[in-house]
């Protein structure tokens, strides 16, 4: 691609509906950005490899399934582009979404990633804001109790309607500036699945940096719920869980 880059975006696959993720690949290449979009395919085969034929898609296969962080992170010396977003693969937005939050990044100087309201297939919020993530929360949250604690971990006590700089946001689409999303190296692939999202926000607070919730832009999100469904998720999310206090606790 001779043009420059506007936008970049990254989506890792594994064993993914692939009508659920045709339509999110649609709602990326609609945008009349110039852009590129990588699918980084984690799954066993590579049976999707001519499946999303396209002149803006790069489809990568690993061969094996590496992580989210690490599979993300592959595509980072490829970038050149002034924007780069981080999509999971069940996520519909309009062709609106993207330049209009590329608007406000341009116009906020110090905010390095900005993600959107996100609405559940009913359109219910999704509380993806939240406070920088402590024990007894995971604990709670694991055993449904004390749920007036969780939910003031998800700013419920203020008006989500206006933006502002939560402690992290969760990662279904997280839009970054593509120079800060290299100055901090990206993911950190020790996390295998689950809380890069909340680490990689941390980062970019630990440079100067802020992020920004921005509900003037809404996706719908169809969230899977994986870890309360299938134990070998949960223990991903247990041992990503004990890895970042771990990091984060110095």
């Amino acid at each position: 691609m001779k043009d420059k880059i506007e936008i970049s975006a990254t989506i890792v696959i594994f064993k993914e509906d692939i009508d659920m993720l045709q339509k999110t690949i649609n709602c990326f290449l609609n945008t009349s950005l110039l852009k590129k979009l990588y699918l980084v395919d984690n799954s066993p085969t590579n049976e999707l490899k001519d499946t999303f034929k396209h002149s803006e898609v790069e489809y990568i296969f690993n061969g094996k399934n590496l992580g989210f962080g690490c599979a993300h992170n592959l595509i980072i010396p490829k970038l050149k582009s002034d924007f780069h977003l981080v999509l999971n693969p069940d996520v519909i937005f309009d062709s609106q979404v993207l330049p209009n939050l590329i608007s406000e990044l341009k116009r906020q100087e110090n905010i390095s990633m900005i993600s959107p309201q996100v609405l559940s297939d009913d359109g219910t919020l999704q509380y993806t804001s939240r406070k920088t993530p402590s024990f007894l929360e995971l604990i709670f949250r694991r055993m449904g109790v004390l749920k007036k604690y969780t939910r003031k971990r998800e700013y419920r006590d203020r008006d989500l309607s206006k933006p502002f700089s939560p402690d992290f946001i969760h990662g279904c689409f997280m839009l970054f500036k593509t120079k800060d999303y290299i100055e901090v190296n990206g993911f950190d692939e020790r996390y295998f699945l689950y809380m890069e999202d909340a680490d990689i926000c941390r980062k970019i607070k630990h440079m100067g940096k802020q992020i920004l919730y921005y509900p003037h832009q809404e996706i719908t999100h169809n969230h899977r719920r994986g870890s309360s469904k299938n134990i070998r998720l949960l223990f991903y999310h247990l041992t990503s869980s004990i890895k970042y206090f771990q990091k984060w606790s110095n």
